[in-house]
């Protein structure tokens, strides 16, 4: 079914500067310098070929505003927030383990956490069913005193408060499909039941010690945070079986109001940080489903808002099928790197590693 897809991107976005680096690091000592990873082509060749493709036109833009110091403060403190603008104003720094701060970077993170609030009053205010956030810098991993993993302030979980509170949702569901665990908001809510919050990531790999399958909250958050770890090398069968066996079955029983997916697409077959095998139709199959959930429970009310996602060449396409599952409509852009190869089937340790994010959640929902 076709939807009415709000699309929010803004040019400061790309403007964010990480520097001089490789992969995940600065260049200095024994690295030659390189581009780093987290740079603005990818995010901006997902734009330019939705552009190219037409696909634009089927797309109602809306221009993001800044998010308000107060509305930061509903997750960061504000020593933090200062600490971001007098690093900015000084032309650069460290916020945390990768979390590199440029200049104007504060400004640009301000207006990148308030490109999802104005996704969340699009979407409420039935502006447009549901909205793709094309924001940067990311925020998955931003704690609430601490930068990290390349995000200054944490989007999605600002986003998520804020819709709680101006609209008076119970209950809200953040679907984290980024290849990383997303630490940041799972901190925000591991001690709260108006937010469930589903991370399915690659085992072990960033950050070291966090997202694994035994966590599942605190408090009046026992039961709320799902952690899936899925070993590396899983592909599309392997995240759709997730799907059928923990977060539909999950999902159905929660009943969300609102659904917020942090869409990170670096666990495509290509990403240099990542060691997933996700194809751009894999994307488009989670994307459809998690749509479908919506339409189901809360009026197709759906915020995909970007996070990682590093091969310059392959996020641009992985990106705008995620898009065409939130509007129901295919683009006439084909994969031009699916060569025909039948996807890999899921594997044993794969369906046991599932398993055992099953037998965990089986205390507190109904699954098979």
């Amino acid at each position: 079914m076709k939807a009415t897809t709000g699309f929010i991107c803004d040019e400061s976005y790309f403007w964010h500067q990480m520097g001089n680096g490789a992969l995940n690091q600065r260049a200095g000592g024994w690295i030659q310098p390189d581009t780093h990873a987290e740079n603005p082509e990818t995010k901006r060749r997902a734009k330019n070929l939705i552009e190219r493709s037409g696909y634009m036109d089927k797309l109602q833009q809306i221009s993001p505003r800044s998010a308000t110091r107060e509305e930061i403060g509903m997750n960061h403190g504000m020593a933090y927030a200062d600490r971001i603008k007098e690093l900015s104003d000084a032309g650069g720094g460290d916020a945390g383990v990768h979390a590199i701060v440029g200049p104007d970077s504060y400004e640009i993170a301000l207006k990148s956490a308030g490109g999802v609030l104005t996704s969340v009053e699009a979407v409420m205010e039935e502006k447009v069913q549901n909205a793709y956030a094309l924001v940067r810098p990311p925020g998955h991993h931003a704690e609430p005193e601490e930068g990290m993993g390349f995000c200054l302030f944490n989007n999605v979980a600002i986003a998520a408060k804020y819709a709680r509170r101006k609209y008076g949702l119970k209950r809200i569901l953040v679907l984290d499909w980024d290849v990383h665990h997303g630490n940041g908001t799972e901190r925000a809510f591991e001690n709260d039941s108006d937010v469930l919050f589903i991370s399915i990531h690659q085992e072990n790999i960033f950050p070291k010690g966090r997202g694994e399958i035994t966590y599942s909250g605190k408090g009046d958050g026992e039961g709320y945070n799902v952690n899936i770890e899925l070993p590396a090398g899983t592909g599309n069968e392997g995240y759709l079986y997730a799907f059928d066996h923990l977060i539909e079955p999950i999902v159905e029983q929660y009943a969300p109001e609102l659904i917020f997916v942090s869409a990170g697409q670096d666990a495509s077959r290509f990403d240099p940080i990542g060691r997933m095998l996700v194809t751009a139709d894999g994307y488009f199959q989670m994307g459809k489903r998690i749509k479908k959930l919506a339409e189901k429970h809360c009026d197709g009310r759906l915020i995909a808002a970007h996070e990682g996602g590093y091969s310059t060449a392959y996020v641009p396409f992985c990106t705008l099928r995620v898009i065409e599952a939130l509007r129901g409509e295919h683009s006439q852009v084909e994969d031009p790197f699916d060569l025909g190869f039948h996807e890999g089937p899921i594997y044993p340790h794969q369906k046991e590693a599932i398993q055992r994010a099953v037998n965990v959640q089986k205390a507190y929902w109904n699954l098979k």
